[in-house]
């Protein structure tokens, strides 16, 4: 019962997107005939929950020569980043590196039962239980808002995973120092 609440708390956060970044050039986007949130977000690598809070929509209806905002407003970020040291209960330094469920052999399904394949946008992280418990809610600079969700073997004390859906991606991120602000 406990692992199902977990993941159903996982799945809600996904779901109404405590994600952060902009992965996107430009600034906005005019909707034109036949699209929706689904093709203007793969086409922009952004999630849907991004383009909704951005635009500020409480549904996933849009309309012809609507105007939507394709990347978070730099005030955005900055307060994203305040708010995440405001709320902060501890700072941790790790070393991170990526992975991705998208390669030969590669699983789907988090530790905490989220189908990463079916969720590409999720912001889950990789821990070692003994240091961030599962289901915390944390910010990774560099990555932003994230879940911890999954552990591994070889992520043990101060290391974490980031999840990317692409392979290219996850070589993009690479290995680095970083703080994880665990949220209060």
């Amino acid at each position: 019962m406990k692992k199902f609440i977990l993941t159903l708390s996982t799945l809600l956060i996904i779901t109404f997107g405590i994600s952060n970044g902009a992965f996107a050039a430009s600034n906005t986007y005019t909707v034109k005939k036949g699209d929706s949130l689904y093709i203007i977000s793969k086409k922009y690598k952004i999630s849907i929950a991004q383009l909704k809070q951005w635009n500020h929509l409480s549904s996933n209806t849009i309309h012809i020569n609507q105007k939507l905002n394709i990347s978070a407003p730099k005030s955005t970020v900055s307060t994203n980043a305040a708010n995440a040291k405001a709320s902060t209960s501890k700072v941790l330094t790790v070393t991170a590196t990526a992975y991705t469920v998208n390669c030969k052999g590669c699983g789907g399904f988090t530790a905490t039962g989220i189908n990463l394949k079916k969720h590409p946008d999720a912001k889950v992280i990789s821990v070692d239980p003994k240091v961030i418990p599962l289901g915390t809610k944390v910010y990774v600079d560099g990555y932003g808002y994230a879940i911890a969700a999954d552990k591994g073997s070889s992520v043990k004390g101060n290391k974490i995973d980031v999840f990317y859906p692409t392979l290219k991606q996850a070589y993009k991120w690479g290995r680095k120092k970083v703080k994880v602000r665990i949220i209060k």
